[in-house]
């Protein structure tokens, strides 16, 4: 992806780029490995869970390949800029992270499960980066939909820093906010399911090789 030799920095709300009402481009309507629509409504008992663990090409690929996991979507969320473009997410000047959009069967994939492939598919003590990765886009994040699932990220991510620095490893960077007031802007089409329609492309998604405990947080989502 980029490398930007430069210190990252979020943008303050004020520094941040305007955006536009409107998208630039369209989304495709179909996820190409699933099947299942990529925009909402999405069908009665399905949830959505909202990650950020580097670079979105590699990180989608590790969601839809879960169990119960009904659709994905990568995009832009956690900064100020609306409906930002890919090159805009990569110059760090509108404050988003590179997300992905899951939307999953609770009674197949519990939210915990997610948690624990969104912990050991990266590294979240690197701050804004992601191994060669470097930007505030790469951050490591969770987005809540729920007081459930805010409660089950704090627990994981306490459960995990406790293993984590038993095997010497740094302090935990990564951000657990509301995904209210922090929209997820689709990115463009060829960034959707990329590895599916590029088995070769790039894929900075790595782990620390420390497992995340499962039960240790509530199970409800």
């Amino acid at each position: 992806m980029f490398l930007n030799h430069r210190t990252p920095e979020l943008p303050t709300p004020e520094q941040a780029l305007r955006g536009r009402p409107v998208p630039e481009f369209t989304v495709p309507s179909r996820h190409t490995v699933l099947g299942n629509p990529l925009l909402g409504p999405y069908p009665e008992g399905l949830e959505v869970a909202d990650f950020a663990l580097g670079c979105f090409w590699g990180a989608e690929r590790k969601f839809w390949q879960t169990e119960g996991v009904w659709t994905t979507l990568v995009g832009y969320q956690g900064g100020y800029t609306e409906n930002p473009t890919y090159e805009e997410a990569c110059s760090g000047l509108t404050g988003h992270t590179e997300a992905v959009r899951v939307v999953f069967d609770p009674a197949v994939v519990p939210y915990t499960e997610l948690l624990r492939l969104f912990w050991e598919s990266h590294n979240p003590t690197q701050g804004f980066r992601q191994g060669n990765d470097v930007g505030t886009q790469y951050r490591s994040a969770i987005y809540t939909h729920s007081p459930a699932q805010a409660a089950a990220a704090d627990a994981s991510r306490e459960a995990y820093q406790k293993v984590l620095t038993a095997s010497g490893h740094k302090e935990i960077t990564t951000e657990i906010l509301p995904a209210e007031g922090r929209p997820f802007w689709p990115a463009e089409a060829y960034h959707q399911q990329y590895l599916d329609k590029n088995p070769g492309g790039y894929c900075g998604i790595g782990g620390t090789g420390v497992s995340c405990p499962i039960g240790v947080a509530p199970a409800e989502s």
